[in-house]
């Protein structure tokens, strides 16, 4: 894999996009493609869907995969925003199966969260930082001192009764129709949560509304030196490609 070019491939709960991504800078060198995310959403499904972006970009290298869910080695563990049938499916063997490429699959938001802490946002901080991705859930990836913890799921926590992401997730606010500043509110009290539970340094927000963190950032008295996201909604696709290019180096 001398080549220095992966294809990223981000998966969400409402779309599935991908671009092959410079992964010394984080450039992407192709136009982002995005497919809505197939109903359902199942493993043959998205498979399908993968192979469509492979065949969109013409193909043939290394590709990174984010996916919405707990992910060890390759076989997905969860499955919060995405179809239950992929509980325990191998997605890297299926995804390598569909494409005849090597394919190598991590949580989205720990992909997103390696982009912004080697290229991004937290590039050259070495305390504890906290990414997280706000959107249909909430996805998060732990930082220290560079370094990752994989698979955390601080968007899961149970907060105010439920679901901390049905309570201040993007999906959230659309759903209940909240302007920004009283999202906002909700936001600053879950990261307050957050804050007191793992004292981070540094709160990455990455995700769809981090576009929009002028509306609601106001709204925080957080510790915590809370920065948007530098690569905004591209993180996860970066990441992926990261990703791949380390463990699969190998190949």
């Amino acid at each position: 894999m001398k080549n220095k070019a992966v294809l990223g491939i981000d998966i969400g709960g409402s779309g599935i996009k991908g671009a092959p991504v410079n992964i010394k800078t984080g450039m992407l060198l192709e136009d982002r493609h995005r497919i809505p995310t197939p109903n359902p959403s199942t493993p043959e499904n998205v498979a399908k869907t993968i192979k469509e972006l492979v065949k969109h970009f013409k193909w043939n290298g290394a590709i990174g995969c984010g996916f919405p869910a707990v992910v060890q080695n390759g076989i997905i563990k969860t499955a919060a925003n995405i179809d239950k049938s992929w509980i325990n499916t191998d997605a890297a063997g299926l995804f390598s199966k569909v494409t005849k490429l090597p394919v190598y699959v991590l949580n989205d938001a720990d992909a997103a969260g390696l982009a912004e802490v080697k290229l991004g946002a937290g590039k050259g901080f070495k305390g504890a930082i906290v990414v997280m991705t706000i959107g249909t859930g909430i996805g998060s990836s732990l930082f220290i001192k560079g370094r990752l913890y994989p698979n955390t799921e601080i968007g899961h926590l149970e907060f105010r009764g439920k679901d901390a992401e049905m309570y201040a997730s993007d999906a959230a606010r659309k759903k209940e129709d909240l302007d920004w500043k009283d999202w906002g509110k909700r936001l600053n009290e879950y990261l307050g949560y957050i804050e007191f539970l793992f004292w981070p340094e540094m709160i990455i927000l990455g995700g769809g509304a981090s576009k929009k963190l002028d509306l609601f950032k106001d709204q925080f008295n957080l510790k915590a030196k809370i920065v948007p996201a530098h690569f905004l909604n591209e993180a996860g696709i970066i990441g992926a490609a990261m990703a791949a290019k380390v463990n699969l180096k190998k190949l």
